[in-house]
């Protein structure tokens, strides 16, 4: 059976050691070692990786016991030297004790048990029993947990009997009932648990909480710890910054300067609105002047759909007839009738029709609307419903 470094010594980074069996499976090759400091897959803590030989380590499991290691190509020796890849390894550590650390406080402020916990490779998140969190609880929970890394309270591992597990306060009873691995902050809690930890909380850097949503009738925080929360701190001023240099204006009044904006371009929206709606009348009026018969048919070469919607509505409201509208820029068609006869159900015709035309679409009896995958599959359909119009 391969001895575990990883469970007593978190900071091994190199070591040598010998191949002890390998398997060739249908995914890859997988070998054992005599020693291996490679963390497996568990306890919500995604695996180590690095090289044993020189060949890259892939993926890491254990199964009965036995750590299975996943290479890049087969080893060609049996003696060999083994790194972490010590960066990952050190994230993981910061993420897996500053959890603990987060489930403690979160606890401690506001009675809500951890129920799960991922370590994911942009974010870190715990589910907790609290059908919801306020603002001022998850303020004090972060000013909290950072406080107790200020401390820098030690980190204890220890294993310990069925017996003498039962005589600490712990978290929640462990799921083994021999050799159970416990890891405690010093003046915090104690937590039976099989990962790779920190030796100090000073070590988790700092804890950033970054938002909450409520998921099974509890709430899922999302966090990340040490230089996971640097970078994002970073990324955001990096974002700030250039906002401010955008806008020519400081951080304590760049929330005035959007509010500024946002109502300005509401006044300009309700003016071109208001234009467009003049505009629509006089246009209107020529669609209509210049039509033959009761079908309406017009492409345009940059008009939304929106505007083609509005425009269609104001013709079907006043006049009797069909309106038929496509737009080359967007590759969208709409067609709209009032009920008036000659009547058109617009909906299931286009239901009917669009597949032929690599178009999705539908709506109602009175007017529809169509995008296509290209400009020339929208005039198609557009000019196969003008045919089907004028034969109507």
């Amino acid at each position: 059976m391969t001895q575990k470094i990883y469970y007593d010594s978190a900071y091994t980074r190199e070591w040598h050691t010998t191949i002890t069996g390998r398997v060739d499976k249908e995914d890859g090759i997988y070998v054992t070692l005599a020693e291996t400091a490679f963390y497996p897959h568990g306890g919500g803590q995604p695996c180590d990786l690095g090289q044993i030989g020189g060949i890259t380590v892939l993926d890491v499991n254990i199964e009965d016991g036995e750590v299975w290691h996943k290479l890049e190509r087969a080893p060609e020796q049996t003696e060999v030297h083994c790194e972490i890849d010590w960066e990952r390894r050190f994230d993981h550590m910061q993420q897996h004790t500053g959890q603990h650390l987060l489930s403690a406080i979160t606890l401690k402020l506001t009675e809500a048990m951890t129920l799960s916990f991922h370590l994911g490779t942009e974010y870190d998140t715990i589910d907790v029993a609290a059908a919801e969190l306020g603002t001022d609880q998850l303020t004090a929970i972060e000013q909290e947990v950072n406080r107790q890394i200020y401390r820098n309270a030690r980190i204890n591992i220890s294993w310990v009997t069925t017996e003498e597990a039962a005589q600490l306060p712990l978290v929640k009873q462990p799921t083994v009932t021999e050799d159970i691995r416990i890891v405690e902050i010093e003046g915090v809690e104690y937590n039976a648990c099989g990962g790779t930890h920190v030796s100090g909380t000073g070590e988790i850097g700092i804890i950033k909480l970054l938002k909450t949503e409520k998921v099974k009738g509890g709430t899922r925080i999302y966090f990340k710890c040490g230089t996971r929360a640097l970078n994002e701190f970073t990324s955001t001023q990096n974002v700030l910054n250039s906002i401010m240099v955008k806008l020519k204006t400081s951080k304590d009044e760049l929330l005035e300067r959007i509010e500024k904006m946002e109502l300005e371009q509401k006044q300009l929206q309700t003016e071109l609105n208001a234009v467009k709606t003049t505009n629509d009348a006089y246009y209107a009026e020529e669609l209509l002047a210049a039509r033959q018969g009761l079908v309406i048919a017009q492409v345009f070469e940059d008009k939304s759909l929106k505007d083609m919607q509005s425009l269609a509505t104001k013709l079907t409201a006043d006049h009797e007839g069909l309106v038929l509208f496509a737009s080359i820029s967007e590759a969208k068609v709409v067609l709209a009738q009032n009920g008036q006869p000659p009547e058109w159900a617009c909906g299931p015709f286009f239901k009917g029709n669009l597949g032929a035309y690599q178009g999705k679409g539908g709506g109602s009896e009175k007017m529809a609307q169509a995008g296509f995958a290209s400009s020339e599959d929208a005039l198609a359909f557009y000019e196969f419903t003008k045919d089907q119009l004028g034969h109507h």
